[in-house]
């Protein structure tokens, strides 16, 4: 098996690596609140839950 015959700085290895960036978050607004938030993910506006454009718990208090 092939071996490395010196061992590869950091700067190098951090070189290879630059192709992996982070995506920007998918970010939608709700077309019954108008709040934006994250897509497929529940939300908080106001004092109530809501998923998908409906209340999921009204009265949602974070704990």
């Amino acid at each position: 098996m092939a071996h490395p015959k010196r061992r590869q700085s950091t700067s190098r290895r951090d070189k290879r690596r630059t192709h992996y960036k982070m995506e920007i978050a998918n970010v939608s607004t709700c077309k019954v609140t108008g709040e934006s938030h994250l897509s497929h993910r529940a939300y908080v506006s106001g004092n109530d839950l809501y998923y998908n454009g409906k209340v999921l718990i009204e009265g949602y208090v974070k704990a």
